[in-house]
């Protein structure tokens, strides 16, 4: 498998800079995992929000799985496992505090602005907002990779498109990467959800293992290890020697089937449903709070510093160091869809509460305390 566009093109940053022994790809990894945003993916939601049981998956463990399935299918059809790997723990920087169903708030509230969407505003984190404002300057591969992985759109096979984009342009979700690497990842993002959100719902009570049709167990397999080492197997031996990744005939409709499974009994089960309705309003407080805040004192960073809340405080902070980003755009209140983004789901709660429930008079959270958003 050939990728359409020139090395120079896959290996470009935006500002140059000179290679050294780690090689462009592994670079970009150790950018990535060193960066702020990657690390509070500990505390953010993969499907269960703000999870406390610690054999529950969030966000920086379903990274890592896809890092890891990404890099198997790569190894066995020959294609560079160091890209792969750096776009699979890069893909979703700018997911939002509880999951998907966080991601929808904010872009409800945020439509008048523009909205979010996290493949979007992954690629925004790690070239605009990571480092007090000066990007994290990663290869265009990797950032191509990033903003186009999209794996919540099932397909049975994909292929790179051949067209040079303009990624700081890209508003809405991209049919598909300029890579077979970025291909690789968007397929192992299905993989690395589907099973393991199965064994999540058992372990949280949601469902049972004789809840599973059999047709998935006897063909996929009973755990969430047998289903990916079923697909991925699958998906190494459907792409060999084709200009596509895919999955077979057979193993997409079973995909289609789990998917549908876990729909029905986990993700519009109850309990998650009554979560989602607390969330929603959640971040329409925040949000709301933060754009009037904003309105008031826009870069007035002692007017923040002076508030009694300390979500107030954090986000004075956070736009002391990247006014440059933020002043003289078409948006500037953008800041408080960046900010809120970043939020762990932990940090949101807090936030919420301090909203609704305001520290007594004379109180200040943070008096000389370091930094805890950024």
């Amino acid at each position: 498998m050939k990728n359409p566009l020139s090395d120079n093109i896959y290996h470009s940053r935006v500002k140059p800079r000179k290679p050294d022994l780690r090689g462009d790809y592994f670079r970009d990894q150790t950018a990535i995992i060193h960066a702020t945003p990657f690390r509070r993916l500990k505390h953010k939601t993969q499907v269960f929000f703000s999870p406390q049981n610690d054999h529950i998956c969030t966000r920086i463990e379903h990274v890592l799985h896809v890092s890891t399935i990404a890099t198997t299918i790569c190894k066995g059809l020959d294609l560079d496992v160091e890209l792969s790997q750096a776009i699979a723990l890069g893909h979703d920087l700018g997911h939002a505090p509880f999951g998907h169903i966080g991601e929808k708030a904010l872009d409800k509230v945020s439509k008048p602005i523009g909205g979010f969407i996290h493949e979007v505003h992954s690629l925004r984190v790690v070239d605009k907002i990571t480092r007090d404002g000066k990007g994290l300057n990663l290869t265009y591969a990797v950032r191509d990779g990033i903003v186009s992985h999209c794996g919540e759109e099932f397909q049975k096979s994909i292929r790179p498109e051949r067209k040079q984009k303009a990624l700081d342009k890209i508003s809405l979700r991209q049919s598909a990467p300029l890579t077979y690497e970025g291909c690789v990842v968007r397929v192992a993002d299905k993989i690395a959800y589907l099973g393991r959100d199965i064994e999540d719902a058992i372990t949280t009570g949601l469902i049972t293992s004789k809840d599973i049709p059999q047709n998935i167990k006897k063909n996929l397999g009973t755990t969430n290890g047998e289903i990916i080492d079923t697909l991925v197997l699958d998906v190494v031996k459907s792409s060999a020697d084709r200009d596509e990744i895919t999955f077979s005939n057979d193993r997409f409709e079973l995909i289609c089937e789990l998917k549908d499974f876990n729909y029905q009994y986990i993700y519009n089960h109850e309990v998650l449903l009554k979560s989602d309705q607390t969330i929603v309003p959640l971040i329409g407080y925040i949000y709301n709070h933060l754009q009037e805040q904003f309105r008031l004192n826009q870069f007035n960073d002692k007017a923040y510093f002076k508030s009694r809340l300390a979500v107030d405080v954090y986000f004075g902070r956070y736009l002391q160091s990247r006014k440059r980003l933020y002043k003289d755009t078409e948006y500037p209140e953008q800041c408080v869809v960046d900010f809120v983004a970043g939020m762990t789901d932990s940090f949101a709660l807090e936030a919420a509460r301090e909203i609704l429930f305001p520290r007594p008079i004379g109180i200040h959270p943070l008096r000389n305390k370091k930094q805890r958003h950024s």
